[in-house]
């Protein structure tokens, strides 16, 4: 757990999931066509069993969240609530998710966005390897060796 000014950045817990389901489902980017593709399950898995999560807090609500997966190396999820962008929550909770999977043994890191979204400039920002995945899609990866502290 660690506090920046006004701001707590801690591990995600059961309890966080319907806060975590609100801000994904708030965010004016990578909107879910289908919102019941995202369930609580899947929040709940990736607490523990198949990755880690953590959120930002702001005067006691959660503003942020992201998700590591550890079976895939990967970014699962990483969204700011409208109205906290800018802030560096989301750099934050990445270097806590990178770090998380570089810990556990990971080499590399990857994830993928949609094409010229702020997601696409945000992980190009952070000096994560960019590579077309198709017409709409991106693919990020971040090696061990490329890490910036």
């Amino acid at each position: 757990m660690s506090r920046t000014n006004n701001l707590l950045f801690r591990r995600a817990n059961s309890a966080d999931i319907p806060a975590m389901s609100m801000i994904r489902l708030s965010v004016t980017e990578n909107r879910l066509s289908d919102p019941a593709r995202v369930t609580a399950d899947m929040y709940e898995r990736y607490l523990e069993l198949s990755g880690r999560g953590w959120v930002a807090e702001s005067d006691n609500e959660i503003v942020a969240f992201c998700y590591a997966d550890k079976v895939n190396a990967s970014i699962w999820a990483l969204f700011v609530s409208p109205g906290h962008e800018g802030r560096g929550l989301g750099q934050a909770l990445l270097k806590l998710a990178t770090d998380w999977l570089f810990a556990i043994g990971h080499d590399s890191i990857r994830l993928t966005t949609g094409v010229n979204t702020r997601a696409d400039r945000f992980y190009s920002a952070q000096g994560w390897s960019r590579a077309p995945v198709s017409a709409t899609d991106i693919g990020y990866s971040l090696s061990r060796s490329r890490t910036v502290e």
